[in-house]
């Protein structure tokens, strides 16, 4: 969202849809997270992050769609997965409204956190001075992020749900960029 700091953009020219691919650092504060090991809590991971920056009239609208869209990821991975609209007090200050995304982990029996998707409403644009201009107003425009999907937890939810005496069956919607069927 950076990326249009001090902007005001057409209206026409909305919504802007941005994905990246961004090193993530974690650094806990006292013990949380220190019953958590493996690839479910790594300090260090990689993920895929979705942005939008869109009209006030969009903003809701497109977190929905941003959350088909993980849906959609997810149902082409075949992996069990639920949706948790998040309560004000689970949520950042900056948010307005979120969900979770959380897959099953059958060897483990939980469910792990993958994705979460936010509409900060006007917040962070305020910050950012980000607006867009319609009928020759200029409105602050709503900032929408998303993980794409937590990739350690990913391939932890893969490995487990697809996982044989014979090795891990690699899902259909992957065999095209594996070039196998099998990890043995």
């Amino acid at each position: 969202t950076n990326i249009y700091r001090d902007t005001v953009t057409p209206k026409k020219e909305l919504p802007i849809l941005l994905a990246g691919y961004t090193p993530c650092f974690r650094r806990e504060a006292g013990g949380y997270g220190k019953d958590t090991k493996g690839l479910n809590r790594l300090h260090q991971f990689d993920k895929i992050e979705l942005v939008c920056i869109t009209t006030q009239e969009d903003g809701y609208n497109r977190l929905e769609v941003m959350k088909e869209y993980i849906m959609g990821l997810l149902d082409k991975l075949e992996l069990t997965y639920r949706v948790l609209a998040l309560c004000g007090d689970e949520m950042t200050f900056t948010g307005a409204k979120a969900y979770d995304i959380e897959t099953w982990c059958p060897v483990q029996e939980k469910w792990l956190e993958v994705v979460t998707v936010t509409n900060f409403d006007t917040f962070q644009a305020n910050r950012l001075n980000c607006k867009y201009r319609e009928n020759g107003k200029n409105k602050l425009v709503h900032t929408l992020n998303g993980t794409g999907l937590a990739l350690p937890r990913i391939v932890a939810t893969i490995l487990e749900t697809y996982q044989t005496e014979d090795g891990i069956i690699v899902p259909d919607v992957l065999r095209d960029y594996t070039g196998f069927e099998m990890m043995n």
